[in-house]
């Protein structure tokens, strides 16, 4: 069994006016809601179930998936967390930690992809943690920087120097073997700290990177479009969904 877990408690402040009074993850692209074309992918793969963690305006948000999707509501399962105003996606994700009894994707709530980038990461090899990146010939202070060392992450930081980066992170992990558990583990360590709740999950990822389990899956070549900005929103459709053909 996969299970799938997407990060969708946020606002997306860097939207507005567009998110006065929607969460980011409702926005539209293309006729569907960015949430929406994420569902479908996912149960397109035959993930087993799928856990969206919501946040603002979460009554919207669990109507639109009630209206959406009233054939797969067994498959799909909301989880609010009240910290969202106050926290980062370590939160969460934590709030998600009995949804990593199983192998699971793990996706923020802001980015689309294809189908087949999908595949791609269902199909790499088992590791504990496989961290989706992409390659470019520049990254900016806003990008999640993987520095790489052989065949392994060797570090996943905002905070990377131009040196140390050699990919970035999309935004969708893959948990397998023992991986589930020790990321449950050491989110639930996290979140005890003074500064939990303005943690990464990625911090934690970082963690695991350092005791060489995690791996990574290059997507390069697949379309996918992380949206934190306007520009980014009227792009998705050029970029990301001419390849993109869920099933209605």
């Amino acid at each position: 069994m996969v299970n799938a877990i997407i990060l969708s408690a946020g606002q997306g402040k860097r939207l507005l006016p567009l998110t006065e009074t929607r969460p980011k993850c409702m926005l539209p692209v293309a006729g569907k809601t960015i949430l929406e074309w994420q569902i479908h992918s996912l149960l397109e793969a035959d993930i087993d179930k799928l856990f969206i963690v919501t946040g603002f305006n979460t009554e919207l948000v669990e109507e639109h998936i009630n209206k959406q999707f009233s054939d797969d509501l067994a498959r799909l399962n909301i989880i609010f967390n009240p910290f969202y105003n106050v926290s980062d996606n370590l939160a969460s994700c934590w709030m998600a930690g009995h949804a990593m009894d199983e192998d699971f994707i793990l996706l923020n709530g802001d980015t689309l992809f294809e189908p087949l980038l999908l595949d791609t990461v269902l199909n790499s090899p088992s590791w504990p943690v496989t961290l989706t990146i992409d390659y470019k010939d520049g990254y900016d202070d806003d990008d999640m920087r993987v520095e790489l060392h052989a065949s392994m992450v060797k570090s996943v930081s905002k905070a990377l120097t131009d040196e140390q980066t050699h990919a970035e992170s999309i935004g969708l992990l893959y948990f397998r073997e023992n991986g589930p558990a020790l990321f449950h583990d050491h989110l639930n360590r996290q979140m005890k700290k003074n500064d939990g709740l303005k943690l990464w999950f990625l911090s934690v990822v970082d963690l695991l990177a350092g005791q060489s389990l995690v791996r990574p899956c290059s997507i390069n070549g697949h379309r996918w479009r992380e949206i934190d900005f306007k520009k980014d929103l009227d792009s998705a459709e050029n970029i990301v969904l001419p390849r993109i053909q869920p099933t209605a």
